[in-house]
Formats: structure tokens, sequence, C-alpha cells
């Protein structure tokens, strides 16, 4: 691998992984989960506990026990105990989305009773960045989720995820969303490296084909809304422009995301002994033609620095708010693109990104970062309030300086 420290500025992001981390530790609830934390880092009053979020900190907080934080260890534990106990459906399997936040352990009233595929995948994903992490447990739950998943959400015929049941898992949307899929795929990435066992791997490679070959057929702009056939519908939610999930058009974060996530897919299959997978399907080509796509749609296009949300089928702006995790999975993508191909044009990017997600988006007052902020760079609340996690500017901060393997866990775990 090339030298790292001389193509990113290493201390500077470590310090800022530190800071980070700091602040999610306020986020642990007392009876179980994680809060969405407020712009000044306090849980928010009438919010409840999200299963994405107690995933996301729970893995996050797993790299930090692998990074040597003090502390950590015992939020990944905490992590654990509550999706084995308070977001756990005993009646008909799976994971609530959302539970109340109360102050002691137990039953929770349930707010959101759906079975989704998104917030399943960050179960799978924290179970196994903490089984890498040697957390008591870990591996239990992540042989629960792996069934869960399989039995419930993994569509062979097809080789992607389905969307959403019911609670009792008797009504299936037909809905299909790639959002949904891109998560899952990193974390069946996360539970290959996790388990060995190469069935995750082959899953993870048939998202990634089948998602790069819808993105090449819309010149790299990824649909995200599909019905049961897996036919794009372009048009969804054009009457619900700022939807927090599935916003009409194409999503610039989320082509960086594919990037990314397609690079550590292709290095995994290289370390198995398969450079390619199928024929016909480029993985690091695709990941190539994704960020240059979302670079050239997204990135200071509406006459301001930082990325807008949404574009149409043209390319043309729609939300030009600027999320923080969408610079984010920029920023990541483009460390990932440097270790993939050495090329010093990816490093330059991350560094004039970098330089922006700290002028703009890194709250040196209130901690963490702005989630969002208008088109003019000032914090707003229109589509993201609070601060809901770390997980998205943990990572940006850790890949410049990890080797390329399936998952961040498993580069950290050697």
């Amino acid at each position: 691998m090339a030298d790292s420290e001389g193509a990113f500025p290493l201390a500077d992001l470590t310090a800022e992984t530190r800071r980070l981390l700091e602040f999610g530790r306020a986020a642990r609830l007392p009876g179980g989960g994680f809060a969405w934390l407020d712009v000044a880092g306090r849980p928010t009053p009438g919010m409840p506990a999200f299963l994405y979020v107690t995933g996301r900190m729970t893995h996050t907080y797993a790299l930090a026990h692998l990074l040597g934080v003090p502390g950590a260890a015992e939020l990944v534990d905490h992590g654990l105990r509550s999706l084995r106990t308070v977001f756990r459906d005993d009646v008909h399997g799976g994971w609530f989305t959302a539970v109340e936040t109360e102050t002691t352990w137990g039953r929770r009233a349930v707010v959101d009773d759906r079975k989704w595929s998104y917030p399943h995948a960050f179960v799978v994903l924290a179970a196994s960045s903490a089984t890498l992490a040697g957390r008591p447990g870990a591996a239990e739950l992540l042989d629960e989720a792996l069934g869960v998943v399989v039995e419930r959400f993994w569509d062979d015929e097809a080789g992607v995820v389905v969307e959403e049941w019911d609670s009792s898992f008797s009504r299936l949307s037909d809905y299909r969303g790639a959002n949904a899929n891109m998560h899952m795929l990193e974390a069946f990435l996360a539970a290959y490296d996790a388990t060995g066992r190469p069935e995750w791997l082959d899953r993870a490679r048939r998202i990634g084909e089948r998602m790069a070959g819808v993105a090449a057929a819309h010149d790299w702009r990824l649909p995200e809304h599909f019905d049961a056939e897996l036919r794009p519908l372009l048009e969804h939610n054009r009457e619900h422009l700022t939807d927090p999930f599935k916003p009409y058009g194409a999503t610039v974060g989320h082509g960086f995301e594919w990037s990314r996530l397609l690079l550590h897919l292709d290095a995994a299959l290289a370390g198995a002994g398969t450079a390619q997978g199928p024929r016909g399907f480029d993985a690091v080509g695709a990941a190539r033609a994704l960020f240059d796509r979302a670079a050239a749609d997204g990135w200071s296009v509406d006459g301001a620095p930082g990325f807008v949300y949404t574009t149409d089928w043209s390319g043309t702006p729609v939300i030009r708010q600027r999320l923080h995790w969408v610079v984010c999975e920029a920023l990541g993508a483009a460390a990932v693109l440097w270790h993939a191909t050495g090329e010093d044009r990816y490093a330059e990017r991350y560094g004039a990104w970098w330089d922006y997600a700290q002028a703009a988006f890194v709250d040196r007052v209130g901690g963490s970062w702005h989630h969002e902020l208008d088109p003019a760079n000032r914090p707003a609340a229109t589509i993201r309030p609070g601060k809901a996690d770390i997980y998205h500017a943990t990572q940006a901060m850790l890949l410049p300086g990890l080797p390329l393997r399936a998952s961040l866990a498993g580069a950290l775990a050697g």
C-alpha cells in the first residue's frame, strides 16, 4: 500500500476521530439503546430509540474498541445487549424499527413495529464488527441476525434483498429500495470478514453486480426506487422531495457510497482469489464511474461550495441542502479510490473536500458535525434535525489510514 501519511493528514484525522467518539458517548440510554442526539449532544426529547442508530453506534464503538479507545468496549456491550433485548421481537423474530426510550431495561412500547431490511442490515453490521472486536455474545447475535436476513429478506432469485414486512412477517411491501441493498452489501462484507464464510461475499457480490448494472444503464445516476419486479420507479416520491430515506431522483451521496463499497467488495473478491466476480462486472471501473458522476453532479454546482443532496435524471439539482453524510461518503470514496488505484487525483479531491468539511461542517463549539446545512452553508434542519449519530463521520476519518479490506472492522482487526 502507498504511503497514507504522505497523501492524507492522518494526525488531524485521528484527533477528529477521538473528538467524535467522545461526543457520541452521550447517546447511551441507561435503559438500552442509543439516543438520537440534538445539536448540543443531548438525547432529543420525544425522539424514540431507532434500531438503525443503535446498530450504527454499536458498530462505531466496536471500531473504537479495535482502535484501543478506553471505555469503548462497554458501549459495544451496551449496544449488543440492547439488540438482544429491547429491540428484539421475541414473538415473530427480527427487530422492531423504533421503540420508546426508557430509563430501565425491559420490554419497550413499540413506536414502529415494521420489519425493515435497512435497519436489519445495521444489526448484522454491528454484530459483525463486535465479533471482530472479540465482544462476548456478538457471534451468537450475528448468527441470529444472518438467519433472519436469509429467511425473511434475501431474494435469492433476484440477488437482492426485499424492503419491508409488517410486524408478523405476513405482508411484504411491493417496493424495493437501493438504499437497503447498499447497506446490506456493507453488512454482508462485514459478515464475511467476521465469519470467513464465502456465501456472504457471494451475496454481497450479487447485490453489487446488479446495482452497478442499473447505474450503468442510467448514466451512473443510480435509481433508488423499484417495484417488486425490480423495474426502476424514476418518478417515485416526486411529491416528497426531502424524504430522508426515499427522496425523489438520484442521491449524490449514495453514488459515492456505492463507489466505496464496490471497492471493498473488489478487495474481498481479490483476497478470496476472485479478482472480478462474474464476467462483465468490473467493480473498480464501476466505482470510478459512480464517483465521477457524483462529483460532477454534486460538487459546487449551484454557486456555493458543497454537495447538493439530490438531482433529477439530467443532473440538475433538486434539493440543494448540504448533508454531512454526503460529504463524509465523498471523503470515504476518495480515500478508498486512492488506496485502490494510487492516483493522486483522489487524494487531491479528499484534501479539498476535507478543507471544506472542516470549514463548514465540523462543529468546534457544539461538538460532532452539523448534520445539515442550507445552500448557503448555514446550519439547518429541514431534512435531518440534530446530530443523530457519528457513523458516517467516524468512518470518513478512519478510511484514509486503513488498508482496503472487506470491512473497516476487518481492516482494524488485521
